[in-house]
């Protein structure tokens, strides 16, 4: 692994002893992967849902490829143990609607696109991952 960050922000959802060993390499932004999100919920909105866990320092919305009415968000938190919390807190309904969460992490320093990565159960290394979501 390199100690450059790639340029487009690449979300990892991976256990979390295998956190410590990334954040050698990188330093970590940590938050939340949000899908099946009401169509009609703004960043404003999903912002003040987590705001209670921790200081929200970032929440973006994007459509999902493929359709206009799925969404997907990011939520990103000052610290590790805010995103834990609000993690831990669920299920999540927001705006009425149960949402399916995922604990993240994000090289600090790239550019803000939609990439989720997830480690696989099994892996070996900490370089084996699945792409699972992609939004421009």
């Amino acid at each position: 692994i390199g100690e450059r960050a790639p340029k487009e922000r690449i979300y990892i959802e991976l256990p979390k002893k295998y956190r410590a060993v990334l954040s050698k390499f990188y330093d970590l932004d940590h938050g939340l992967f949000i899908t099946d999100l009401n169509p009609y919920i703004n960043e404003d909105y999903v912002a003040a849902y987590f705001k209670p866990f921790g200081c929200v320092t970032m929440c973006q919305i994007k459509n999902s490829p493929g359709s206009s009415k799925d969404r997907l968000a990011y939520v990103r938190f000052s610290t590790e143990a805010e995103a834990d919390l609000a993690d831990w807190a669920g299920p999540h309904f927001i705006g009425g609607t149960e949402c399916k969460v995922r604990r993240v992490v994000s090289p600090k320093g790239t550019r803000d696109c939609f990439h989720v990565l997830s480690v696989k159960k099994n892996m070996k290394t900490i370089l084996e991952v699945n792409i699972v979501y992609y939004v421009s």
